[in-house]
C-alpha cells in the first residue's frame, strides 16, 4: 500500500460505506490504524447510563467520573512513550482546538462539536500510520473545519500517515486529496438534485393540526443567564420569538446553543430560576413539561445519541407522538398510518420494520427527522438536522422544513453551523457569543 495520502471513501446514505470501511480495516489490519466514527452515536460504549437530558442534569453525573484532561493525559499514558516531541504534540493538539478552557470539564457537557475535537486530540496522539475519520466535519463551526483542512496535508507529510476521509457529500471532498474510492457510482453521486415532489409538497401544505392559543408569543427569554459551577454558559440572554417567525440560531462550537435550547424543550431543570416565557406561559407557574413537549418537535445530536433502542423504525418515528425516547406504550391503527405517512414524506417508508441501530448514520437521521415532524408541532426545533445526510437528502429535507414553514401558525427554529443548509423560510437570526 501507498503512503503518505489522503483518500477520500465517497458514498450516499446507506450505500455501504461502513461495509467498506469495516472491511478495509480488516485489511489493514495493524496497531497503527486508528478509526473515529462521527456518527451521532459515538460514545455509549463507555456512557452507559446517558440519557438525554443527562448534560443538563450535571448533579446526575457520578463525581468520580474523570474529566476531560484526565481522560486525555489516561489516553497518553496508555501510549507509553513518553517524548519530548509526543508531549509538544499534545501541547499543540490542545492549543490548536482551544481546549484549555475545557479540562475541567466533564466529557457529557461538552458540545458535539466539541466532543469530536476531544476524539480527535486522543487519536492523533497516537501518531497513527493510517487514520480513518468518517464525516470528519459535520458539528464542527467553520473555523474548526478550516483548522482541520490545514492539519490534515501536515499530519500527512509530518507524521507520514495516511488518512482516510469517508464523506457522503461531494462538497465535504477536500481539493487536496489524492485519491477517491467511488461507493455509490461517480455519475449517480454527482447527479442533479431532486426536489421535494408536487404530490408531497400538496399533501403538506393540507395538514390541518388543532393549534393551542400562544398569544402570539412561543419564547421569550429575559436576561437569561446558565452557570455550571465556575462555568458560565449563557450570560444575559435575551430573545422573543413569535408564531410564525423562522429562527437561525448560529454561534461557535460550545458558544451554547444546545443549552438554550434544553430550557425551550423543558429538558433542563435550571429553567425554573430563569425569566423564560413558553407559549405564553411564565415557566414554572403550573405547567408539566408534557403541556410543553406536546407542542414541540426536536431533533438534536443529543436526541440521536440518546437513541440506543433497536426497535423497528416506526416504532422510533411513533415515540415523537408520545415525547419518550423509545415506545412504552401501544400505538393505535390511526397513530401508525401517521407515522407511515410522515416516513413516506421523507423517503423511507421502506425502513418501517428495520431496526433502528442496523441503519446507517444518515437513514437513522432521517426517521429521528420524521419524529420530529410526525405530530406537525406548533414549535419546531432542527439542532443541526442535516448531519450525515448525502446531498439528495439535505435536498429533499431542506424542501421539507421550508413547506412545512409555510402552514399558519408553525414556528421554526434551526441551528447549522453551513450557512447554504439554511432554507430560505429562515429571515431571523440569533448569535450566541461563546463565553470566555
Amino acid at each position: 500500500m501507498e503512503s503518505q495520502k489522503i483518500i477520500a471513501i465517497v458514498g450516499s446514505n446507506g450505500s455501504g460505506k461502513t461495509k467498506y470501511v469495516d472491511q478495509l480495516r480488516k485489511d489493514l489490519s495493524s496497531s497503527k490504524v486508528r478509526y473515529i466514527a462521527f456518527c451521532d452515536t459515538y460514545g455509549t460504549a463507555t456512557d452507559r447510563a446517558y440519557y438525554l437530558q443527562l448534560r443538563w442534569n450535571q448533579h446526575d453525573i457520578d463525581k468520580e467520573t474523570p474529566c476531560v484532561g484526565e481522560m486525555i493525559q489516561r489516553a497518553y499514558d496508555m501510549l507509553g512513550d513518553d517524548t519530548p516531541e509526543r508531549r509538544q504534540l499534545l501541547q499543540d493538539l490542545i492549543s490548536l482546538f482551544e481546549f484549555e478552557p475545557l479540562l475541567d470539564k466533564y466529557t457529557i457537557s461538552l458540545s458535539s462539536g466539541e466532543l469530536r475535537k476531544f476524539q480527535l486530540i486522543k487519536t492523533l496522539l497516537a501518531q497513527p500510520g493510517i487514520l480513518i475519520l468518517d464525516n470528519p466535519f459535520i458539528g464542527l463551526d467553520a473555523q474548526t473545519r478550516e483548522q482541520l483542512n490545514q492539519l490534515f496535508p501536515v499530519l500527512v507529510h509530518q507524521q507520514h500517515m495516511t488518512i482516510y476521509l469517508v464523506v457522503a457529500r461531494k462538497e465535504n471532498v477536500p481539493a487536496y486529496v489524492d485519491d477517491i474510492i467511488w461507493i455509490t457510482p461517480q455519475d449517480e453521486f454527482l447527479a442533479p438534485l431532486h426536489h421535494l415532489d408536487d404530490a408531497c409538497r400538496e399533501a403538506i401544505r393540507t395538514l390541518h393540526q388543532e393549534q393551542q392559543a400562544t398569544a402570539g408569543e412561543v419564547v421569550s427569554f429575559h436576561d437569561v443567564s446558565i452557570r455550571y459551577g465556575e462555568r458560565t454558559i449563557l450570560k444575559d440572554v435575551n430573545w422573543t420569538i413569535r408564531e410564525g417567525e423562522c429562527w437561525a440560531l448560529s454561534g461557535q462550537n460550545g458558544s451554547g446553543k444546545s443549552t438554550l435550547l434544553s430550557l425551550i424543550c423543558a429538558d433542563n431543570p435550571q429553567a425554573y430560576a430563569c425569566d423564560i416565557r413558553l407559549f405564553g406561559k411564565q415557566r414554572g407557574s403550573g405547567e408539566t413539561i408534557w403541556d410543553i413537549k406536546r407542542r414541540i418537535g426536536y431533533v438534536s445530536p443529543e436526541m440521536h445519541r440518546s437513541y440506543q433502542h433497536n426497535i423497528p423504525a416506526i416504532q422510533v418515528v411513533a415515540s415523537g407522538l408520545k415525547d419518550t425516547v423509545g415506545l412504552y406504550t401501544r400505538t393505535n391503527e390511526a397513530e401508525r398510518e401517521q407515522c407511515r405517512w410522515w416516513m413516506r414524506i421523507f423517503g423511507i417508508d421502506a425502513m418501517e420494520q428495520r431496526p433502528f441501530l442496523q441503519l446507517s448514520s444518515g437513514e437513522q437521521r432521517l426517521v429521528l427527522l420524521a419524529r420530529a415532524f410526525v405530530k406537525a408541532p406548533q414549535l419546531l426545533i432542527l439542532d443541526e438536522p442535516l448531519h450525515g445526510l448525502d446531498s439528495q437528502n439535505r435536498q429533499l429535507v431542506k424542501d421539507i422544513i421550508q413547506t412545512y414553514s409555510e402552514l399558519p401558525g408553525k414556528t421554526l427554529i434551526m441551528v447549522t453551523h453551513y450557512e447554504e443548509e439554511l432554507p430560505e423560510c429562515f429571515t431571523l437570526r440569533k448569535q450566541l457569543i461563546k463565553q470566555q
